[in-house]
């Protein structure tokens, strides 16, 4: 990765970061739980739409946090 693509993410993540984490909090996983909900309404089930990827990554920590602090149901 250059150079030039990590400054351009470090100007750009202090607005990123409260929406884009790994929830470690009942708090946070339903703050990103929120923000997918977001995400769903506009993207759908448009693959090709350009959020369609930072909803798939906001979905996998959701999952991941599920994972590990949700007990499954028989």
């Amino acid at each position: 990765m250059s150079a030039n693509v990590v400054e351009h993410i470090e100007h750009v993540w202090p607005d990123l970061a409260p929406l884009l984490f790994v929830p470690h909090t009942e708090k946070e996983y339903q703050q990103l739980v929120a923000f997918l909900d977001s995400l769903i309404d506009r993207v759908g089930e448009n693959e090709e739409h350009p959020l369609a990827s930072l909803m798939e990554v906001v979905g996998a920590l959701i999952k991941n946090y599920e994972d590990e602090h949700i007990p499954e149901l028989n």
